[in-house]
């Protein structure tokens, strides 16, 4: 049996009388996807950092691409990339001298780091604009150069705090396409996001952290079908969400939540409708309210108004 890219046993971290991680407990497998789910002030990104070496734990056991942390923390530092929120680049030059002086500085030869920089830029779709100082470059070809610019030891074990934040829907999208190839090319990828389409559009497993803790683990399927059955919304006539009332997928849940929005005689003008469990449900079933992002994100409705379906109020 193989062992986890990522093993994660008991980790604690307080700043003062704050406890960020209280416990933390997590698998990985080789060449899969995991998303990290949580409210502002989980702790996702404290735990990325421990994870990438940046933040001492003050507690507990990591293991990375089999290095343990504690004891070899340079062999992890070698085994993993890591990308932030923004895109670490230098704006002065191109992105074809960015890449090869990463290259060269990660021990390539001149010749080495030109073919390394050439075969990025093909896979990141940069080459028409490799010879192009960066600061011309659009928020989407910035983030993939950042990425690229992660990938040139090519690591086995990739961490993406929140790399498509800011981005429009066609740059994510892009970037959700890269990402994805490189999870089947065997690469482990961790990533923090507060999209929740994102988490279900990519990830293998979702990890949603709370409290310092791990409340709930599984596939976005898995964990949809903790909400339950179909949710009921009460929508008026701009399609602003009124109401919204989970079932257990029976025909007497359905029937009891339209009893609850027959009872209100404003419902008579109202519509109404039904969809399947998303991950925002998830999301708030677990932790008590949703991603604060939401509202901000102009992407996040998709993922609540697939397969709904309309009834008559």
């Amino acid at each position: 049996m193989t062992a986890p890219a990522i093993q994660v046993r008991g980790v604690r971290k307080s700043y003062g009388d704050a406890t960020v991680l209280d416990g933390v407990d997590l698998s990985i497998e080789t060449g899969s996807i995991v998303a990290l789910l949580g409210p502002n002030g989980a702790g996702k990104t404290t735990l990325i950092n421990v994870l990438a070496t940046l933040t001492g734990a003050d507690s507990g056991t990591v293991v990375v691409a089999g290095a343990d942390l504690a004891t070899d923390p340079e062999a992890v530092r070698e085994a993993i990339s890591l990308t932030g929120q923004y895109a670490a680049v230098d704006e002065v030059l191109t992105g074809e001298e960015n890449l090869r002086m990463l290259a060269r500085l990660s021990g390539f030869t001149s010749a080495g780091a030109r073919q390394r920089a050439s075969e990025l830029l093909d896979r990141f779709d940069l080459t028409d604009a490799a010879r192009r100082r960066v600061g011309s470059y659009s928020g989407g070809m910035r983030r993939r150069l950042d990425l690229a610019l992660g990938l040139v030891a090519d690591p086995p074990v990739v961490f993406l705090d929140e790399p498509t934040t800011g981005l429009d829907t066609r740059s994510r999208q892009e970037l959700w396409r890269m990402i994805a190839e490189l999870a089947e090319r065997g690469t482990t990828i961790l990533l923090t996001t507060q999209y929740l389409e994102e988490a279900d559009a990519l990830a293998d497993r979702i990890l949603v952290l709370d409290g310092g803790t791990i409340v709930a683990e599984g596939t976005p399927t898995e964990l949809k079908a903790r909400v339950g059955g179909e949710v009921v919304e009460l929508r008026d006539l701009d399609d602003s969400l009124l109401l919204e009332l989970p079932t257990d997928g029976t025909v007497a849940g359905l029937e009891a939540a339209l009893a609850v929005i027959a009872a209100d005689p404003a419902s008579a003008t109202l519509r109404i409708v039904v969809r399947k469990p998303s991950m925002d449900d998830v999301f708030l079933a677990l932790t008590g309210h949703r991603v604060a992002t939401d509202a901000e994100d102009p992407t996040s409705t998709a993922d609540r108004t697939d397969n709904r379906e309309e009834v008559a109020a």
